[in-house]
This record gives C-alpha cells, structure tokens and sequence, in this order.
C-alpha cells in the first residue's frame, strides 16, 4: 500500500509544477491567473500572455503526465508484489488532480487537458492521438477550445470500452473506470464551461492574434 500513497505523492507533486503561471510571472510580469479568464492553462496564456508562451506551456503540461506515468513504469520494473496497472492508473489520477489542484500555487491550477494528454499518450498512444485530432478538428471548425476539450474526455472511455469491452466493466482496477474518472475530472474542471456552452455565451478563441 505505502508504494501506492508514494506514487500518488509523488505525481500529485509534479502535476502542481504550474508552468504557466511560472512563465507568465517570469516573462510576462504577472500571474496569469489574473487575466482573461483567470484559468492557469494554455488557452489563457494564448489570450493574456501570446503563442509563444502558450506553446511551451502546453508542451511542458503534457510532459508532466509523461514523466507521472514514466515513473509508474519504472517501479513496477524493480518494485515487488505491486499492481502495475493500479500503480499507473493512481498516478495519472494523482497528476491531473495536481494540474488542478496545485499545492504549489494556492490549489488554483488549470483544468487538465493538456496533462491528461500526456497521461494517455504513455499508457495508449492510439487512442490519446485519436482524442487529440478529434479536439483539434472541433476547435478548429468551432474555435471553441472548451469544446474539443470536452467532447474528447467523453470520447475517451466510449473508445476504451469499445477496445476492452464492456464485460470488464466490473473488474478490479480496470481500464474502464479508470477512463470514467479521468474524463469526469476534466468535465468538472469545465463545468463553468459547459454551462455557457448550454447557453450559447462560451468565448471563442482567435488563433490570429494576442487577445487582451
């Protein structure tokens, strides 16, 4: 058990790295989190602080689920008497819920997106880069980033089930749960987005420009 708590320390530890308010504090002179939308993720470093910025932001947040899921990997290689499914499934968890929730940062993080990415590319890179173009094909068409971000957490345990099957739904520690609340994670994260979205208010992003 203790291997479990460690793990989950551990990738809850490097989720609350916020990379993008240490960029926007370090190169934009200020929080990005009292910007735009006040989220401290890629879409509001793009608005408040530029590409540039938002661009290594989201390339460092995916990098944080990678190297949560790499570590998993590498102790199940040398720890004894584990479960390594679990133990990389506590960490995924544990570094998105750190994205979110950072301790570093007041517990106010982003809404793990680009994390939760990072996280799928190491445990199904299929199925992570069938998500990932289907969120880009929506942002592009809707300009809602929000959207894309949505619709892909829902798409991503309807693949899973499609993959493993449904008669495995109850299996201890399965695939499938462990998709159902990673997706509901980032559906909460966009609750306040999914209500505009309802009501026809939700922002749209320019790709052209810097927005203010």
């Amino acid at each position: 058990m203790a291997i479990y708590i460690i793990m989950a320390v551990v990738a809850y530890a490097i989720g609350s790295i916020n990379f993008s308010v240490i960029f926007s504090r370090k190169f934009a002179g200020f929080d990005v989190r009292e910007k735009g939308s006040g989220n401290a993720g890629t879409t509001n470093m793009l608005r408040s602080v530029g590409k540039m910025a938002a661009v290594v932001t989201l390339l460092c947040d995916i990098l944080k689920g990678i190297v949560a899921i790499l570590i998993a990997y590498i102790l199940t290689k040398f720890v004894k008497d584990i479960r390594g499914d679990i133990l990389v499934q506590v960490s995924a968890i544990a570094v998105v819920i750190g994205h979110t929730f950072p301790i570093f940062f007041e517990f106010r993080g982003g809404k793990g997106v680009a994390t939760s990415l990072g996280v799928l590319l190491l445990i199904n890179w299929q199925i992570g880069l069938v998500c990932l173009v289907f969120a880009l094909i929506l942002m592009a068409l809707t300009r809602m980033v929000s959207l894309g971000s949505v619709s892909a957490a829902i798409l991503y345990p309807v693949l899973v089930i499609c993959q493993v099957g449904p008669q495995y739904f109850l299996v201890p520690g399965n695939y499938i749960i462990f998709s159902i609340l990673l997706a509901a994670i980032v559906l909460f994260n966009h609750r306040a987005n999914i209500k505009r979205m309802l009501e026809g208010t939700e922002n749209r992003i320019s790709f052209s420009k810097k927005e203010k």
